[in-house]
């Protein structure tokens, strides 16, 4: 026996020292080493190797088929197979790779499938062995009668006892991805029908969460494989499972939402669903699902149960995907699926202020206005605004700008979708339960991105009281979410802009003013310039509307200041314009109108008449923030004779402005003065020329020297002042 294995062995090495200099002779000693001793198994390995790195497939696969069926304990030979099924695994198309793949396919096919199954058997790792099997099955489709189910409830039985805290992990992904598939497509495999809505749910879960998860998943999967490698080192193939086969590029998942509506396509077919053809886009589904309601009363109905998950599946799979793709459009930095170009801006939905300049009623008679002119020598005219708006309608209208914000059009559709959806699966009981129980089972309370859609749906509705309780749930979400938000001020803000649109819509207007002086202490203004904005601005024609109208709005300093300061120019209009004297609130009135002039001038002009009726107007603060040429020449023209001798006291400290280098916030001082452009000369002139005979030196000097200011930035005056009369402006409206 001794002699024999000393035989082998020098057999063996005479060959292996040939291979490079003669390896047909290196062969030939094989050959006759394995006639001599048939059942030894290093003759054999020497064999196979000598045939493998010459990567002569057909001889190497003969020769492995001969190693399984007669050595079939050897280590060696299922390190070879272990090497050669990763290659099956793997993508790689490298030339190693392709010869395992080659050298695979030369074996007969029964004993392909028995090597498959006994490498699985082979694994003691659930991943790996899940992997193995799912490669039996893909190769042949026969077994997956035998061993399909029992590999999709082995990795959600996985999922469980791991503990796993989101649905987007392997053994989900595995099940959902690769099992499920072959399993429902398989016409043998016979499923009853709560199974296969059970597979229904798992993969709807997992997709829906994969496509929402956050920027930051790769980062906290690290962490926490951090912490297992440490904790439990027997999770750290489990955490890097999910890290490279959830977050690589080359492991994407190509079109998630086409993955999961062809899923429930194929269980609708099984579950003998009401299907009259396939490919349907969502608005043709939801479509479908309101006829079905139309003639369903009772979906508890033993013959209608069915059409119970169809509608509440089908309505949820519309819902879930436009209420994922309008927040993805106006938050493009939520989600790490989504990838936004780069000039898309985050919008936010408010409530259309565009009738903050209307409800003016004018007497002409009673106070006679100087000519004003436009740049190019028109005569100024009162254009009337939009009717106001009388109720809330829930169809109520979207204005966007569609050429600044193309994103919005598909945003706006995505939102219809997605509120009809909702509105149908809450239109019945029995609907409606079975919705709310899938969610629980969610746990959607959770998604702060589902939070914001709800938000803005109620924003829509009109229900604003239920609004600002939802926006403080948002703030919870963001708050115990911190580390998804990179933008947290940003959100802040929208948060606050809505929070105070719904205060307004409430005719709460201290805290619309409170929320709105919160958010303007947070922006920076605009230093764009104030006639280019007007210029670019929109003109809304008047017409009747049924019901307030939204807009979205880039969530920018650029159009959220000018919102915010329409917010509050509508707070105090209505204080201003009672019959009740408040100055104050009139001069807020005024300081706000210059946003969007000559918009606002209707509005100006009632204020102007009030002045006049009064006799009299204070405001201390008008040569700290009005800096409108035309405000200015209507105050200069109330001092004159003809404009009825108006008392005004607008100065805060006549002394001040005379003898005081340091004039109050907004006069500048004499030696500081801008030099007026021609056009401001000759507006100077106009100003100042009926004033210079009998009235008070100081309201002159003021005068003057405020018209060397009109070609201030406005947003910044206006930001100015917001940040600086919060105490007063508040009070103003307690």
């Amino acid at each position: 026996m001794m002699a024999a294995q000393v035989d082998c062995e020098f057999l063996v090495k005479k060959a292996r020292d040939l291979v490079a200099e003669d390896p047909w002779a290196a062969k030939a000693w094989l050959i006759t080493a394995r006639t001599l001793y048939p059942t030894d198994f290093s003759i054999q390995y020497e064999m196979y190797t000598i045939e493998r790195n010459a990567e002569r497939t057909a001889s190497a696969g003969r020769l492995l088929y001969d190693m399984f069926v007669n050595f079939p304990d050897q280590p060696m030979v299922w390190r070879e197979i272990s090497v050669i099924t990763a290659a099956l695994r793997n993508d790689v198309q490298d030339k190693q790779t392709q010869f395992l793949r080659g050298l695979f396919e030369t074996l007969p096919g029964r004993i392909q499938c028995e090597m498959l199954l006994k490498a699985t058997e082979q694994c003691f790792n659930t991943l790996e062995r899940a992997e193995m099997l799912l490669l039996l099955l893909r190769r042949f489709p026969e077994s997956v009668v035998q061993h399909g189910v029992s590999l999709g409830e082995t990795l959600l039985e996985a999922e469980n006892l791991d503990d796993q805290d989101s649905p987007v992990n392997c053994f989900r992904k595995l099940f959902v991805c690769d099992v499920l598939p072959l399993i429902i497509n398989n016409p043998d495999v016979r499923l009853p029908a709560n199974l296969l809505y059970q597979y229904l749910h798992k993969a709807a879960e997992f997709y829906i969460g994969y496509v929402t998860r956050s920027p930051s998943l790769e980062n906290q999967h690290q962490g926490s494989q951090d912490a297992a490698d440490i904790k439990s080192p027997t999770k750290r193939s489990t955490q890097k499972y999910i890290i490279e086969g959830l977050t690589e590029k080359s492991s994407l998942i190509m079109e998630p939402w086409d993955r999961l509506f062809e899923i429930m396509s194929i269980v609708a077919m099984r579950c003998e669903w009401q299907m009259d053809k396939s490919n349907r886009n969502c608005g043709e589904i939801l479509h479908r699902m309101k006829d079905l309601c139309r003639y369903i009363n009772n979906f508890d109905d033993e013959g209608h149960r069915k059409y119970k998950h169809q509608v509440v599946y089908s309505t949820l799979l519309v819902f879930f995907k436009n209420a994922f793709q309008y927040v993805g459009s106006i938050q493009p930095s939520l989600f790490q699926a989504s990838s936004p170009s780069n000039n898309q801006v985050p919008l936010i939905l408010l409530d259309d202020l565009s009738n903050t300049y209307g409800d003016v009623d004018i007497d002409r008679g009673k106070h006679i206005h100087k000519r004003r002119k436009l740049g190019d020598g028109r005569e100024k005219t009162l254009s009337s605004d939009d009717e106001e708006c009388s109720g809330k309608g829930r169809n109520r209208h979207i204005v966007v700008n569609k050429i600044e914000l193309p994103n919005s059009i598909d945003a706006l559709e995505n939102f219809k979708l997605a509120r009809e959806s909702w509105e149908l699966l809450h239109s019945q009981e029995a609907l409606e339960k079975e919705f709310t129980r899938i969610c629980m089972s969610w746990k959607t309370e959770t998604w702060l991105w589902l939070r914001i859609f709800i938000t803005d749906m109620i924003v829509y509705q009109g229900q604003y009281r239920k609004a600002i309780n939802s926006l403080h749930q948002l703030g919870a979400l963001q708050g115990a979410q911190q580390h998804v938000m990179n933008q947290g001020t940003l959100e802040q803000q929208r948060a606050l802009i809505q929070m105070a649109a719904c205060h307004f819509a409430l005719g709460e207007y201290r805290m619309t003013c409170d929320k709105v002086l919160d958010v303007m202490c947070s922006v920076i203004p605009c230093t764009q310039d104030v006639v280019k904005l007007q210029e670019e601005a929109p003109k809304v024609k008047p017409r009747f509307r049924k019901a307030l109208d939204l807009k979205l709005l880039p969530c920018t300093s650029k159009a959220m200041m000018p919102y915010c300061l329409q917010l509050m120019l509508a707070c105090f209009k209505l204080r201003a314009f009672t019959d009740i004297r408040d100055d104050l609130a009139l001069g807020h009135v005024i300081v706000l109108l210059q946003l969007d002039w000559p918009r606002g001038e209707n509005l100006f002009l009632k204020a102007v008449d009030k002045i006049c009726q009064q006799g009299s107007f204070q405001y201390e603060n008008f040569f700290n923030y009005v800096t409108n040429i035309d405000m200015l020449e209507e105050f200069a023209y109330l001092r004159t004779t003809e404009g009825g001798k108006i008392h005004l006291e607008l100065l805060p400290n006549q002394g001040l402005l005379i003898k005081n280098s340091s004039p109050p916030l907004g006069v500048l001082p004499q030696e500081f003065k801008l030099q007026p452009s021609s056009q401001t000369a000759d507006r100077h002139h106009t100003v100042t020329r009926g004033i210079t005979k009998g009235v008070k030196e100081d309201f002159r000097l003021a005068m003057e020297r405020q018209v060397s200011r009109c070609g201030e930035n406005l947003m910044v005056v206006l930001h100015r002042f917001c940040i600086n009369e919060k105490i007063i402006l508040l009070q103003t409206l307690m």
